[in-house]
């Protein structure tokens, strides 16, 4: 395998793990998953410090006693998955033998 497509796959893997759990962790809140469950929990622990440097951009909205709207999170998820396209036009930049559209 290229080293390109490797590092490519790779930074797909990992965005897609961290989209996955802050869609997750936006499900959960929007919902009024329990906190005190192991399982939403965790998740919420997890994530959290994916969420640390978007706190405060935005407040959350809270939909009734247990449901919560979290704009930070739609942000994150936005931010995170720009990063790693961004991440990959990187690596496509500066990969040698990079696919070139013929004229």
């Amino acid at each position: 395998m290229k080293p390109q497509v490797f590092a490519a796959r790779l930074i797909n893997l990992f965005t897609g793990i961290v989209i996955v759990f802050l869609g997750l962790r936006f499900i959960l809140k929007l919902c009024g998953a329990n906190p005190l469950n192991g399982f939403v929990g965790w998740v919420y622990d997890n994530t959290s410090v994916l969420l640390d440097p978007f706190r405060g951009i935005f407040t959350n909205a809270a939909i009734g006693r247990h449901f919560v709207l979290e704009f930070n999170t739609l942000f994150a998820i936005v931010i995170y998955a720009l990063l790693g396209m961004l991440l990959l036009m990187i690596v496509d930049l500066l990969t040698p033998g990079r696919s070139k559209a013929k004229k």
